[in-house]
């Protein structure tokens, strides 16, 4: 029971920063100012899929006694068939009027961010439920605070997070309200699957760096098919700028919390 509230507690945080993140979208009054914003967003998922998910996947894999590249790469390569397989069929998912190649490309776009960035989560969250419940199950202060610490390094980085699916369905036309809703629903799987973890901790923590590295398959998948060419539509050397700052800022946060 201390496993699960601990959880709670944990991944409770993590999704209310995810949530602050997609508020972002009610302050980003101007069009431009918009789309500069989500340059650095894109930068952000991109060291986010290297120090979030398949870092701690070949670290995970090498904690648990194998050799950490195998789920690393696997996974990985799992994530990308999966969402091309996602990209193919997403138009026969639309009613047929639907099916123009502009209206196609711009909801296949919007999906496909919410789902590889929903699906990041989920190992997020994972990790973190695993993490409060050995804490529990081993009584221990010092793996409860490592847990703590996790955690906070998580919400944080959720927060840009949340942002990055928020403001491209803001710019795709959706109202505020509503891109902010699905921002933060984005977010809702980390205490669900924090939760189921602590449940099913034994059966759960050896699939995890394979979770982990199919979540950075498929969010790398969205950056390099959808994201990457709009970076640069229009804007010089400033898509690339703002690409770079992001994966900065998110690599210095990923390496300095741990």
């Amino acid at each position: 029971m201390n496993g699960l509230l601990w959880a709670a507690a944990g991944t409770g945080f993590t999704f209310s920063m995810t949530m602050l993140g997609a508020a972002v979208v009610f302050f980003m009054r101007k069009e431009g100012q918009s789309e500069k914003v989500q340059k650095a967003f894109l930068g952000v998922m991109i060291a986010a899929s290297v120090w979030s998910l398949l870092i701690p996947a070949i670290n995970e894999a090498e904690a648990l006694g194998r050799i950490g590249w195998i789920p690393a790469a696997g996974g990985f390569a799992l994530g990308v068939l999966f969402l091309m397989g996602l990209d193919k069929a997403m138009p026969y998912f639309l009613p047929e009027p639907e099916r123009e190649e502009g209206v196609r490309r711009g909801l296949k776009r919007s999906g496909m961010l919410i789902f590889a960035i929903t699906l990041h989560n989920i190992p997020e969250g994972m990790a973190v439920g695993l993490a409060f419940a050995l804490a529990a199950h081993n009584d221990s202060s010092v793996l409860l605070a490592s847990a703590i610490a996790l955690a906070i390094g998580m919400g944080i980085q959720n927060f840009p997070e949340g942002a990055a699916i928020a403001l491209p369905l803001r710019q795709s036309g959706m109202s505020r309200a509503k891109a902010f809703g699905l921002g933060t629903l984005s977010g809702i799987v980390e205490p669900v699957f924090g939760l189921l973890t602590v449940l099913a901790a034994g059966a759960i923590q050896p699939l995890l760096p394979w979770l982990l590295a199919f979540a950075a398959g498929a969010m790398l998948y969205v950056v390099v098919e959808e994201l990457i060419p709009e970076a640069h539509l229009g804007e010089g050397h400033m898509g690339t700028v703002g690409v770079m700052l992001g994966f900065l800022l998110m690599m210095i946060l990923d390496v300095a919390l741990g």
